[in-house]
């Protein structure tokens, strides 16, 4: 007999965290096993990318509330 969804659910919440990310992380693979093997690699390029602009004085930062805000006025 097979355990149900809420059981697995429960018993994973007993799980070190990083254990909890590892099984999320391989379980949203397993729904999309796309190409997306280099695609932490090239977020992280990004965000060092951003970050280096930012303190060379090419960007700006704006306050979190303000991007959320922005973002929701695009969205209606």
């Amino acid at each position: 007999m097979s355990k149900s969804v809420a059981e697995l659910e429960q018993e994973a919440r007993h799980l070190p965290t990083q254990d909890r990310a590892l099984l999320a992380q391989h379980l949203i693979a397993s729904i999309d096993p796309g190409e997306d093997v280099d695609a932490e690699a090239v977020w992280l390029a990004e965000a060092e990318s951003r970050y280096q602009a930012y303190r060379e004085g090419k960007l700006i930062a704006k306050p979190a509330d303000q991007v959320f805000r922005e973002a929701k006025s695009q969205l209606k």
